[in-house]
């Protein structure tokens, strides 16, 4: 079965100017500006379960302020983040950096053919994008969640409405 394409590319950080164009620079704004906020929010949509915000948020926000405090960079945040890319891909069955890449130039066909291996090659690949180009990643996971899964705190649920009923007056009877 054929794997879709993302919605859009890696480096597309303002993304489309379509109905998502407000969402998608508010995206772009969280990845450069509080990437763990955007973390947060791309994994509560995505897994969607109680707390699931804060459990992927404050962890992420640990980690991004010791890499940036004692390493002077963000690189410990991306090993606890990359494995929701690879969540994201299989849920929406969207094709990895790897099959782009075999698309395009025809390279690592043989690597390609095997379920198992293409697995493992598509995971490091989503390990290499989160650790080589984090913010961008981030970003990119932002635009396609919002354009599949709605947030969870807008449950469109039906709302019953109760009408009160007409003007009545009391007479009586005779």
């Amino acid at each position: 079965m054929a794997r879709r394409q993302w919605d859009s590319s890696l480096f597309a950080c303002l993304g489309r100017n379509d109905e998502f164009c407000s969402s998608d620079l508010e995206v772009c704004l969280l990845g450069s500006m509080a990437p763990c906020m955007l973390y947060g929010s791309n994994a509560e949509r995505l897994l969607s379960g109680p707390g699931t915000f804060a459990n992927h948020c404050l962890p992420y926000c640990g980690l991004y302020l010791i890499g940036e405090s004692f390493l002077g960079c963000n690189v410990l945040a991306p090993w606890f983040s990359y494995p929701s890319r690879t969540t994201m891909r299989r849920k929406f069955n969207l094709e990895g950096s790897c099959e782009a890449l075999s698309r395009s130039c025809g390279c690592c066909g043989s690597c390609l053919e095997d379920e198992v291996q293409r697995e493992k090659c598509e995971s490091a690949c989503d390990f290499a994008t989160h650790v080589f180009c984090h913010p961008c990643a981030l970003c990119q996971e932002g635009r396609e969640i919002r354009r599949r899964i709605p947030h969870p705190g807008f449950n469109a649920q039906p709302v019953l409405v109760m009408i009160p009923p007409g003007e009545q007056t009391m007479g009586r009877g005779a």
